[in-house]
């Protein structure tokens, strides 16, 4: 029995109108979060310049605390993973001719940002087939021209665990430089990230962590630290401060996201890591079942599951956001579908299993007929 976490729901402002089973693509921000960030924001209105002085220092703090959370002494503040895959990329010297192993699961945007990285540099993509063993895959597909491997702590379309220990550790051995889009990791899994041995590594705060958005770390290993290039040069020195710096922009999601770390631990983050890993597993039962779909097998520690609709749902990206907004226009629901008729759901402690029953009663007649 999965037993939902007293008074979680009433943590969040979302619409009750609206079944929210994505918490997996934008997260959630808990009220107390959004009246930190607010707060911030009132400070910065009340005296700028007074605000812009103090910055440096509390955004030290902010790092520190984050960093701390997730094991790293390197981290920098980015605003998502997309832009510290960027700055990874910005700053690991290429050839024309030297290759970068990507997969066949890697994030939409990532994978757009290597297509232009490769067209500007010269450089080769070299795409790995994860099949059944990533690291054979990865480490299969490196030769004497590789430079750079990118892939997936935990992938956005598949909810696949990746083994980054074990890769960052093959990849070092070959030379290889590892860049890892650890988007859904911090909050979602333990992490030790200095231990896990990756020349770059990047999460999002915004998804498991419970931060305002836009908000997200770069952790980076020593030897690479001095060579970052920031994406804007502007009055920061040194990493981290030189990719942090955006001269006025908005930090408050940055400084608030410490915030959002402290409702996660004072929840119990063991605790709420269990009951969402659960309730993902409940829901993917009760709507495989339902939809006679194939159930994709989960792992552990991941509260995302995948259920493949079968041919003829959602096989391109426009099929799949028009069905994804068919269903919440008819049901309520607000879910993700991947391209190929992938159907992932999200687990958060504002959901329950009767999330999952209703959704799973009503969604096959809504697709009868589609196919």
């Amino acid at each position: 029995m999965i037993v939902p976490l007293p008074g979680a729901r009433e943590l969040f402002s979302l619409d009750p109108e609206i079944v929210q089973l994505n918490h997996g693509s934008f997260g959630a921000v808990p009220i107390e979060v959004q009246q930190a960030q607010r707060r911030w924001r009132d400070e910065l209105e009340r005296a700028p310049d007074r605000f812009f002085v103090r910055l440096p220092g509390r955004l030290a703090e902010a790092r520190g605390r984050i960093a701390a959370f997730l094991g790293t002494g390197g981290g920098a503040l980015v605003a998502n993973a997309t832009e510290g895959v960027a700055v990874a990329l910005g700053s690991i010297p290429v050839r024309p001719g030297d290759e970068i192993i990507h997969t066949d699961h890697g994030y939409a945007a990532v994978e757009l940002a290597l297509r232009r990285h490769a067209a500007e540099t010269g450089a080769v993509l070299v795409r790995a087939e994860l099949g059944a063993d990533p690291v054979a895959a990865i480490t299969g597909a490196v030769t004497e021209r590789t430079r750079i491997a990118v892939f997936d702590h935990v992938s956005s379309s598949a909810a696949r665990l990746l083994p980054v220990a074990r890769l960052a550790k093959e990849l070092a051995a070959r030379e290889v430089v590892t860049v890892v889009d650890g988007a859904h990791a911090p909050g979602m899994l333990p992490l030790d990230l200095d231990a896990l041995g990756a020349d770059f590594w990047v999460g999002n705060l915004h998804k498991w962590a419970f931060a305002p958005r836009p908000a997200a770390m770069l952790a980076v290993a020593p030897h690479w630290r001095e060579r970052v290039r920031p994406l804007v040069v502007s009055y920061g020195e040194g990493y981290p401060a030189s990719v942090e710096w955006r001269g006025t922009g908005d930090y408050s999601s940055w400084l608030a996201a410490p915030e959002g770390l402290a409702v996660l631990e004072r929840l119990g983050i063991e605790r709420v890591r269990a009951h969402n890993e659960a309730l993902a597993a409940y829901g993917q039962r009760v709507l495989a079942e339902a939809l006679a779909g194939e159930a994709v097998p989960g792992w552990p520690g991941v509260p995302m599951r995948v259920v493949r609709l079968g041919p003829g749902l959602g096989t391109t990206r426009a099929e799949a956001d028009a069905l994804g907004e068919l269903v919440l226009d008819r049901l309520g629901y607000q879910i993700k579908i991947e391209p190929g008729g992938l159907l992932r759901l999200s687990a958060q402690i504002y959901n329950t299993t009767a999330d999952y029953d209703r959704l799973a009663e009503r969604l096959p007649a809504l697709l009868t007929g589609r196919r």
